[in-house]
């Protein structure tokens, strides 16, 4: 073949359109499942860190109205009657509402209760959650024990049993506070 005949064989390939190839759908389709799987994790990955967060946040919210109680059950069944007035003064200091306008009423009668009384060592042998009110309070059931020391020697052991309300002041943040007291039969 000359190479006029070459060049123009090849002159003509030059213009014509390549032939067309059949479309390839399997990459778009990869792509797609990819990003419904790509969303579908990131969508259970945030439901599941939005509950272990809550979680979280309520079992944080427990231990510290059980350990409020659990402190003040403890220094309410242990009296000493020698710090009379401090021992109802620091009962005050952690009441509020209901129970702490109770208490201030009643607050030289229980002075003066406390001084008479022989020292009293109180322990909490098990509390916990009754139950969460509306309001954001927490009913606490509290086992307790107190151990009197007689003045001829004899130690006195009583058990009782304690339903508390505590009520945080001032929403979340705030300090645990008595709003209600009631010891069970």
């Amino acid at each position: 073949m000359s190479p006029r005949r070459k060049l123009e064989a090849d002159h003509r390939d030059l213009f014509r359109l390549p032939d067309p190839q059949p479309r390839r759908w399997v990459l778009p389709l990869v792509a797609g499942l990819a990003a419904v799987l790509i969303i579908a994790a990131v969508t259970v990955s945030t439901l599941l860190l939005v509950k272990r967060e809550t979680q979280r946040h309520d079992a944080v919210r427990d231990v510290a109205v059980l350990s409020f109680v659990r402190g003040f059950v403890t220094h309410y069944t242990s009296i000493d009657p020698f710090h009379a007035n401090d021992y109802a003064d620091k009962v005050l200091a952690q009441g509020t509402g209901q129970f702490a306008k109770l208490y201030q009423d009643k607050m030289n009668e229980v002075v003066i209760q406390v001084a008479r009384a022989e020292p009293t060592t109180g322990t909490v042998q098990d509390l916990g959650i009754e139950r969460w009110n509306r309001d954001g309070s927490a009913d606490v059931v509290v086992a307790a024990t107190t151990k009197t020391r007689m003045p001829d020697g004899k130690t006195i052991e009583s058990g009782s049993r304690w339903v508390v309300t505590a009520t945080q002041e001032g929403g979340a943040g705030g300090p645990w506070k008595i709003s209600n007291l009631l010891q069970v039969i």
